[in-house]
């Protein structure tokens, strides 16, 4: 198949890059219309007991959890009498605005003090944004801008969960924007220094550009069966740009290399598609099966950003082997014009005087010393990922500088609720509620026993450590609906903490009157987000090791390989969450990354994102090596020759591919979102680690004590790797007259 494409490419070179651009063309005109069809949701399984909760409060009470506070300050204090009659003519104004419900305040709540800050100069206002989650953050940023600084003579600051996720939008679009602005430049001079010249390292570029613009095509036309998350966005660009880069330079890495041995452009050509194209090929097989593992995660961020990743590398090596070769045929000498540095080049036959060469010999030659001390080195990277912690994400995300983070701030400090993080138990099949108020008022008031709640809210009044602190108030009507009833338990702890986890258990365990209930709110989305993933990340993993096993074999022909491949990694991997645990959990050398909050814990989809794309990513440096391997091994006939070799011929191209991805990850140290912060520090140090200390040291260590073995495999197996298996290997290097005749004039 790569042979008659490298045909068609040496016959038709002009056609079939207008053909590709042309793609490109319509995938950038309809990409316009992308974001439009985007979600900024996706964080929650549909299929959960909060989710129900929650579809149950907006349907039959027209309800949701709180999403929106105002914090009101004046220094009279909020019992002040003009102060009050100004609280109460807020709460109005924001009960009359479009699209938000359930508002309540210290003034109309009956006072309750959990309402009211400890210096007493400050009181909340709190409410409901109706609608989906994009509405909802829409109509946050609209109502930021209307009450914020002087509203009715008092002092106002907005948050609530709905404009957190306002301005985390906000922020991760400048981001972006910010990020392109920096890779685009910098990438640019590190392809220059690699390649020399101004016409070579614009190729890659080239490549990438085509493959976002075809991505997002296949993105757009994604939208119209399935949801999805506007994190795809980040995926195509920054995910494209990495591997385009990464795709490129192994085949013209390879493609020089055949030059140099002396063959013919069109030759050269056919087997740089033979061999380097089956690598780059069967790189974004395995870069789309690590990725696809995510799948079985019930998640929309992830089943979208999912598709994102694998459609972009299947995109990148498909743009890859054909732009890459069709420019190669075009340009000619030319792709060397504009050279800015010069540098000679080694001969192909001198692979045993070469760094990488050196450095593999040096390993082998005391392979348990170097093995000991990587790894240890490695192990005690990773043993802070021992007490990794994930959290949903909240105000705390966000720059200290962000509206939404300094109310959750002054909220934090100097008000004793968690308003924000109310539990809320739905009941459904109770009748008349009004003729239920004894047994509903009993529920509430076993409910407010327990251990960590501040209080509940029913329709029957407040209650708090058992009693009955409030009568009911004109805002308890909310509780009520034909059928149906809601209560709303107010933590006294963090509801993101192990404690509020705990205070969800606690909550559904406790018997209630009524048949059927359900128990929602920020604090049970936690908890059945957590529990969902421990019931489904083992599948994830299953089904992660044996494609890996099954796709590393076909390649190698080896039954040990694909393990120690896959140890290895998961080695790196350690490493990488240990430092993130270090870092963004513990808050260490936090001046070097960025003024972020610094909460005990990860925001929960950093660690799941990181595994994917990092084990990916280093499953593609590992199909570059291992591939060179099995060919160094055909032709040479010895293990330790073959390592060498192989990672002579790779080691140049690899680190350049690892250097080039990691600047385009890096920038998002930029970002102002503690998240993304976290990727950026890790996907980078990921890919780093396992193209320096695991390939340059740890691969070559334990392939020497491993020795021959590496190679063997059963005798059906070995009929499997004869049918079926890829190897790196041409056909023929000799020039043909049929390819001589196809080099097309210029």
């Amino acid at each position: 198949m790569l042979d008659r494409l490298a045909g068609l490419i040496l016959r038709k070179p002009k056609s079939v890059l207008v053909v590709v651009v042309l793609i490109a063309l319509v995938g950038g005109a309809v990409s316009t219309t992308l974001t439009d069809r985007l979600t900024m949701g996706g964080y929650t399984d549909e299929n959960s007991e909060s989710h129900e909760a929650t579809q149950v409060l907006e349907k039959t009470f027209k309800q949701g959890e709180p999403n929106l506070v105002l914090v009101v300050t004046d220094r009279r204090g909020v019992d002040d009498p003009a102060v009050a009659a100004a609280g109460a003519a807020l709460t109005r104004r924001l009960q009359n605005e479009q699209g938000v419900q359930s508002v309540a305040s210290y003034w109309t709540a009956g006072k309750p003090p959990a309402m009211r800050s400890k210096a007493g100069d400050r009181a909340l206002v709190l409410g409901t944004i109706a609608g989906d989650f994009d509405t909802m953050i829409d109509r946050a940023g609209e109502l930021k801008s209307k009450y914020s600084g002087k509203v009715e003579g008092l002092d106002v600051h907005v948050g609530g969960s709905a404009l957190m996720w306002k301005e985390n939008t906000d922020t991760a679009s400048q981001d972006i924007s910010r990020a392109d602005a920096v890779v685009f430049p910098v990438l640019m001079v590190v392809l220059v220094l690699i390649f020399g010249s101004l016409v070579a390292a614009f190729l890659p570029l080239a490549v990438a550009f085509a493959t976002m613009l075809m991505t997002l095509l296949a993105l757009w036309a994604v939208t119209f069966f399935v949801d999805s998350s506007i994190f795809v966005i980040n995926v195509a660009t920054f995910l494209g740009l990495g591997l385009a880069v990464d795709y490129s330079l192994l085949i013209v890495s390879r493609y020089r290399e055949e030059l140099r041995r002396g063959l013919a452009m069109p030759d050269a050509i056919r087997v740089t598609m033979q061999t380097a194209g089956r690598t780059v090929l069967f790189s974004a097989v395995i870069v789309a099966a690590a990725l696809s593992a995510v799948l079985v995660l019930p998640f929309t961020i992830f089943t979208s950003a999912t598709a994102s990743a694998v459609s972009t590398a299947l995109l990148c090596a498909l743009s890859s082997l054909i732009m890459v070769p069709a420019l190669l045929v075009i340009l000619g000498p030319r792709i060397d014009r504009l050279r800015l540095i010069r540098r000679t080049e080694r001969p192909a036959a001198a692979a045993e005087n070469g760094f990488w060469h050196r450095l593999a010999m040096f390993v082998m030659r005391r392979p348990i010393p170097v093995a000991v001390l990587v790894l240890a080195f490695l192990v005690l990277l990773g043993l802070p990922a021992k007490d990794i912690n994930l959290r949903l994400p909240d105000e705390q995300v966000l720059p200290k500088s962000a509206e939404a983070a300094k109310t959750a701030q002054i909220m934090r400090t100097e008000f004793n609720t968690q308003e924000q993080q109310v539990i809320q138990v739905v009941a459904l099949d109770v009748g008349d509620p009004v003729a239920r108020g004894a047994q509903i008022a009993d529920y509430a008031r076993r409910l407010s026993a327990l251990p960590d709640v501040a209080r509940v809210d029913a329709l029957t009044g407040s209650y708090v450590k058992g009693q009955q602190a409030a009568p009911p108030q004109p805002a308890s009507i909310r509780f009520r609906a034909e059928n149906a009833t809601y209560l709303n338990v107010v933590p006294a702890v963090d509801g993101y903490s192990d404690k509020g986890a705990d205070l969800v258990r606690s909550v559904r365990a406790t018997s209630s009157p009524f048949p059927n209930v359900l128990v929602g709110g920020a604090p049970a989305v936690q908890v059945d987000t957590f529990d969902k993933l421990a019931e489904r990340i083992p599948y994830a993993l299953i089904i992660l090791v044996v494609s890996m096993y099954v796709l590393l074999f076909l390649l190698t022909g080896s039954v040990l390989l694909p393990v120690i491949a896959m140890v290895l990694t998961i080695l790196s991997l350690s490493a990488t969450f240990g430092a993130l645990v270090f870092v963004f959990q513990e808050g260490n050398l936090q001046g070097l990354f960025g003024d972020f909050i610094v909460t005990g814990a990860i925001t929960w989809t950093v660690p799941i994102m990181l595994f994917a794309l990092a084990f990916g990513l280093s499953m593609d440096y590992q199909v570059f090596m291992l591939s060179r391997f099995r060919e160094e091994y055909d032709r040479l006939g010895d293990n330790t020759s073959a390592v060498a070799t192989g990672l002579e011929r790779t080691g140049r191209v690899v680190t350049y591919a690892a250097v080039c991805i990691s600047l385009v990850f890096l920038a998002w140290i930029t970002s102002g979102l503690s998240y993304t912060k976290a990727l950026g520090l890790g996907l980078p140090l990921a890919v780093l680690v396992d193209a320096t200390l695991v390939r340059g040291a740890l691969l070559p260590a334990f392939m020497k004590l491993t020795g021959r073995a590496n190679w063997w495999a059963p005798g059906v197996l070995r009929r499997v790797h004869a049918r079926f298996g890829i190897r790196e290997a041409a056909e023929a290097s000799q020039p043909s007259r049929s390819s001589e005749e196809a080099v097309p004039a210029r």
